[in-house]
């Protein structure tokens, strides 16, 4: 195990953590309490982007919450954090308080959750630097906010000043969580999985963002993330955690060219890479198709009249056993598209012929039947099972339902379902909230195939899972997909686990198709731009390849 917290070139850390130790209290003794983290050590230095990577329930993000004194009241932290001079573990709530967001702030995951929908952008801006700097005035303080939201780039920032979270891009809405946390001028930045949510070319401009501003300021970085693609664009060093300890500490270069432990070279192994080997053509395209679009036009109306079109004029097929990729940013139309296929978003024109079903023409009884041979595997499993019902019970329900099983057949078939994803029986007894993600993924794969469905879509089914979770969880559909042979929409914005599963790949921007083809010669050897620009904007798990890119992105 390497833990060498040794200062870079002499220099004093700004942030140094030695010997952190996080215990949680569990059921006030009638249970073991839990030692989420367990002699952390590491040091931060300005200037420095420090990324701090691992399995979900590794202890990365716990150990940044201990440091700011934000774990709930069943946790005990020991150790030490110290802040220049300044001891943070034991340190009372009001002392803790007037350091968050002066001297250590946070970037959160999600913006959409941290912004407060009921303020606007500008208001949230003041509030934090009257918060902190209490001295300003109100003109003061909107100058302020429209120079930081300059600096991190966002367009008419006077203007933006006015708007609702609501009426920002993800990206942007990020943009206005680092300005937020920029407002302060703080030592420290800790960056919790900052563009984990953002599109590839969104990622790609954030990223721009941060690299920007830590060149122009002080602030030392702490980046919280499993993607291995942003550690090798933006990191100096590299922490990796494992069960709550530390596992190895190099700097990046070192740690992609000659890790020193093996579960760092694991967690690398399990990177989603562009580039995989060719796949034997699995379907028969005399066949009928599972899924059949023509023409498709979806438009709404929004809130000022005007109409909007998401979708326009998109035809593709997709034939039983074979998995058609459909990608591009958010607000490209594919997630529309894929409701379509469910009947869950209207249809201004075209058609939509699902396993040999004509939505919105035939019957509404032959539409019902229809969906009962279409299956789906949403982004967030955590939101798409339902914690009242046992993992059994959720997988059940369609079973119950359409099938009409009852008692020990229906017991026996949930177990096989089970067995099918890799999951003890034992296991439906369980609750959502007692299985990690990519358990809980495999739980709505189960229930995804339990009718043994025609078509299956799949919206973003791994973008929230770690890097080697998510490579058992693909393995794991692949397989099952070839074996149970039914057609896949498979929504994604990540191009590497698309090459990784995909048999055709359509790309789509502004609600158009602009490129569509074989899987090895869309991603191999784009004819669109856009396409082009999005394998540019993904970033690779290899920093002196990244770095090139970056160069040559930025010369073009």
């Amino acid at each position: 195990m390497t833990t060498d917290p040794t200062p870079a070139a002499g220099r004093a850390p700004v942030l140094s953590v030695r010997d952190l130790t996080v215990t949680f209290r569990v059921d006030r003794g009638r249970s073991p309490d839990v030692h989420a983290v367990r002699g952390v050590s590491f040091d931060l230095h300005a200037g420095e982007v420090l990324a701090v990577v691992g399995e979900s329930g590794s202890g990365k993000s716990v150990s940044s919450l201990a440091v700011l004194g934000l774990l709930p009241g069943t946790a005990r932290v020991t150790g030490s954090a110290r802040l220049g001079d300044l001891e943070l573990v034991g340190l009372d709530d009001r002392a803790l308080s007037d350091v968050r967001g002066r001297r250590v702030a946070m970037i959160f995951q999600d913006p959409s959750n941290a912004l407060d929908p009921v303020f606007t952008i500008g208001f949230q801006l003041r509030e934090t630097l009257r918060r902190h700097l209490p001295g300003l005035s109100r003109a003061e303080a909107r100058a302020r906010a429209v120079e930081l939201l300059r600096m991190v780039e966002l367009p008419d920032p006077e203007d933006r000043l006015r708007f609702y979270p609501h009426q920002l891009s993800g990206g942007q809405a990020q943009r206005v969580m680092i300005a937020m946390a920029l407002a302060c001028d703080p030592e420290v930045l800790i960056a919790d999985e900052p563009t984990t949510a953002l599109d590839v070319t969104v990622q790609q401009e954030v990223l721009d963002v941060l690299r920007r501003l830590r060149a122009r300021t002080s602030a030392a970085v702490v980046l919280i993330t499993h993607d291995m693609g942003v550690v090798a664009d933006l990191a100096d060093r590299v922490v990796v955690m494992r069960h709550g300890e530390v596992v190895e500490t190099a700097d990046v270069a070192d740690l992609f060219d000659a890790p020193a432990a093996a579960y760092t070279r694991t967690l690398l192994d399990a990177v989603p890479r562009i580039g995989a080997d060719e796949r034997p053509a699995g379907t028969d395209s005399a066949e009928r198709p599972a899924l059949n679009v023509e023409d498709l036009v979806v438009e709404y109306r929004n809130r000022r009249g005007r109409v909007v079109r998401a979708v326009d004029g998109v035809t593709l097929r997709v034939q039983p056993g074979e998995m058609l990729a459909l990608v591009g940013e958010s607000g490209s139309g594919k997630s529309t598209l894929g409701r379509c296929a469910l009947g869950l978003a209207p249809l201004t024109s075209g058609t939509v012929e699902v396993v040999g079903t004509r939505l919105g023409r035939d019957t509404p009884r032959a539409v019902r039947a229809a969906r009962t041979r279409i299956g789906v595997v949403f982004q967030n499993p955590a939101a798409s099972l339902n914690p009242r019902y046992t993992v059994g019970e959720s997988i059940a329900e369609p079973l119950r339902v359409h099938a009409g099983l009852r008692g020990a057949a229906l017991t026996a078939r949930v177990g096989e379902l089970l067995d099918g994803v890799e999951l003890p029986a034992a296991w439906a007894s369980r609750y959502p909230h007692e299985l990690s993600g990519g358990q809980r993924q495999r739980v709505s794969i189960a229930r995804a195939v339990s009718l043994d469905p025609e078509l299956l879509i799949a919206d973003e089914p791994t973008s929230a899972l770690d890097v080697s979770v998510q490579a058992t969880v693909l393995e794991l559909f692949r397989s099952i997909q070839q074996r149970l042979r039914f057609a896949c929409l498979f929504i994604s914005h990540d191009l590497a686990v698309v090459d990784e599963l995909a048999d055709r790949v359509a790309v789509m921007h502004r609600g158009r198709v602009v490129e569509a083809g074989e899987r090895s010669r869309v991603l191999g050897a784009p004819e669109h731009d856009y396409t082009r620009r999005l394998l540019a904007a993904a970033p690779v798990p290899d920093p002196a390849a990244q770095a090139a890119r970056r160069a040559a992105r930025l010369a073009g």
